[in-house]
Order: structure tokens, then C-alpha cells, then sequence
């Protein structure tokens, strides 16, 4: 993919995009879609996404920084009410709002998940101050017309959204609209990130969030979430590799045991596959070594939430 160059300053636009939605309505897709690289963590596993991600794409003369929150919903715990703080967080600081919605899920009616998030938009003063929302209907190739349309109207009968469209954020299709909208819609000024920067992550934080993503893939029902990954260290080889160490901390000794597998073939084919993920983003060849530790309270540790790049709820 050829770099683009940055046009004179006079003649540039950028800003904020936030992307809001339920849980699993496909947010990190739709932004790995947008950027054109793979800047956010995907699963079929709902709550996938933990803490706010910026994507950058350059579309003509803008720059759009799009920021991928965790999905919205009734948090019940303290990292549930983390993560839905930093999404909320996100959208009130953003330029302007996307609402993402699961159509082939909100088909028939729409969850609560997402009705709670319309009302809070309706509640929060954008209206009022003229700065609506723009409607998103995902995963379309897997509805028909008539329930899409319907379900487009339901939503928009508030007036809380300046325009609605139709994509398919797996497919692509729609996408290269949405983003062309997105650019139309940035207010004028510099770029706010280098022309060849697409994300804001730091490398170690990335290492650790593809580790995480192939733990989800592995792993079934309420594990992946009872775990958290961080890089524990980064070293520049001088053949131009990495060797990068990862630690994976679980709650009990049982889920160490089951996130190791028989013999540790589990935690060797989640090795492989996140190191494989790695070496394509980073272009480059990567050793990756990953430990498994037992930290009975980790979601209670002020220092996980700053690794991962939440607020720290007292």
C-alpha cells in the first residue's frame, strides 16, 4: 500500500470519529475496514475490545482519527464499568459520533444493550447543539430489504441521526462511502498524526492485545475474560527481529492449567498463531515467549487497568 503524502496545511481537514455500539455489533472490524490495517483485536467473543483504540486513515486532504470503544452495556463489574466509561468517554470527545448496529441481530427488534445507548444520545445534548449522530446498520448482506428498512426507521424516529448507511464491515461493502462521509464531515487543520501512522498504540500494548485476541479464539465461554495479557519485555535483536515476552495472568491455578493445555500445546498454538499475526503487522520476524501467572485479584490492581489503558474506578 503506497504512503500517502500530506498536502500543504491550508488545505487539510481532520478530527474524531467515534465508533459506539452494543457489544459484538462489530466496531473493531468496521475500523480495521477504515484504516485498511489490522490496528484492532477481532473475535466472535462479545466485550472483545477493552480500552479506547485510534485507527488512522487519510481520505483525500482529511485525516480521520477513528476511536474504537469498548462495546456498551450494563457494566457489573468494576472493569464492565471501566470499559463503558472509556466508550462513553470517547464519544463525548469525539467530532462526531457513528452509531454501530448488528442488523442481522436487531432484525426483528432491537436489544437492550442498544436501546439504552439511543436513549443516552437522545439525553446527552448533541441533538440540541445541532451535532447528530450518523447511523451505521451493519452485517446487511445477512437481512433482507424490508426488515432493513424497517429497522432503519425505528431507529431513526428520534432525529437523532444526520444521515444513515448500509454496510457489511466483514465484506467491505458501503465502507469506502461511510469513509468518504467521515472525511467530508472533519472540520479544517493539520493532520494531527505523522501521514504513515495508523495507529496511536504502542507496539508492547498491540504484542499484547494479539496475544489476547488468539486466547479468545482458543479458548471457550467465560475464560478469555477472566484473563489479561501484558508485554513484560521488548528486545530489538540485531538482526532486525524482536524478541518479545508476554505474560498471560489468570485469576485460579485451574485456568492456568487450561490455558497451558496438555502438555502445553495449547498455549504453543496460541504462540504460533499470535506470533504469526505479529510478524505480519510488524513485518519483521518476532520471537515471542509467552508465561502464564496466577494473579488471584488482578482485575482489583490499579496497575493492570493502566496497562490496559483504562481509568482506574476507586
Amino acid at each position: 500500500m503506497a504512503t500517502p503524502t500530506s498536502p500543504p496545511r491550508s488545505e487539510t481537514s481532520a478530527g474524531f470519529v467515534a465508533l459506539i455500539g452494543a457489544p459484538n455489533s462489530g466496531k473493531s472490524t468496521l475500523l480495521n475496514a477504515l484504516v485498511g490495517a489490522k490496528v484492532s483485536i477481532v473475535s466472535r467473543k462479545v466485550q472483545t475490545t477493552r480500552a479506547r483504540v485510534l485507527g488512522i486513515a487519510i481520505e483525500g486532504r482529511a485525516q480521520i482519527v477513528f476511536v474504537d470503544t469498548p462495546g456498551i452495556f450494563a457494566p457489573r463489574k468494576r472493569l464492565d464499568r471501566a470499559m463503558v466509561a472509556a466508550a462513553w468517554q470517547g464519544a463525548d470527545d469525539a467530532d462526531l459520533v457513528a452509531l454501530l448496529v448488528d442488523a442481522h441481530a436487531c432484525a426483528r427488534a432491537l436489544d437492550d444493550d442498544t436501546l439504552a445507548i439511543v436513549a443516552r444520545l437522545a439525553e446527552s445534548g448533541r441533538k440540541a447543539a445541532g451535532q447528530k449522530a450518523v447511523l451505521v446498520l451493519n452485517k446487511v448482506d445477512l437481512v433482507n430489504p424490508p426488515q432493513l428498512l424497517g429497522l432503519a426507521q425505528r431507529l431513526n424516529a428520534e432525529g437523532l441521526f444526520s444521515d444513515t448507511f448500509m454496510i457489511s464491515a466483514l465484506t467491505g461493502d458501503g465502507v469506502g462511502d461511510l469513509r468518504a462521509h467521515f472525511a467530508k464531515a472533519m472540520p479544517s487543520g493539520p493532520w494531527l498524526f505523522p501521514v504513515d501512522q495508523i495507529s496511536d498504540m504502542p507496539d508492547r500494548l498491540l504484542a499484547a492485545e494479539l496475544v489476547r485476541e488468539q486466547l479468545f479464539e482458543q479458548l471457550h465461554q467465560e475464560l478469555p475474560y477472566a484473563l489479561t495479557v501484558e508485554t513484560e519485555a521488548w528486545e530489538e535483536r540485531n538482526d532486525g527481529s524482536v524478541k518479545i515476552d508476554a505474560t498471560i495472568f489468570v485469576q485460579r491455578d485451574s485456568q492456568r492449567a487450561i490455558v497451558l493445555g496438555k502438555g502445553g500445546e495449547r498455549i504453543k498454538t496460541v504462540g504460533a498463531a499470535a506470533r504469526k499475526e505479529l510478524e505480519a503487522l510488524f513485518e519483521r520476524r518476532v520471537h515471542l515467549f509467552l508465561f502464564v501467572k496466577v494473579r488471584e485479584k488482578w482485575q482489583d490492581d490499579p496497575e493492570r487497568y493502566r496497562a490496559m489503558g483504562l481509568e482506574w474506578e476507586r
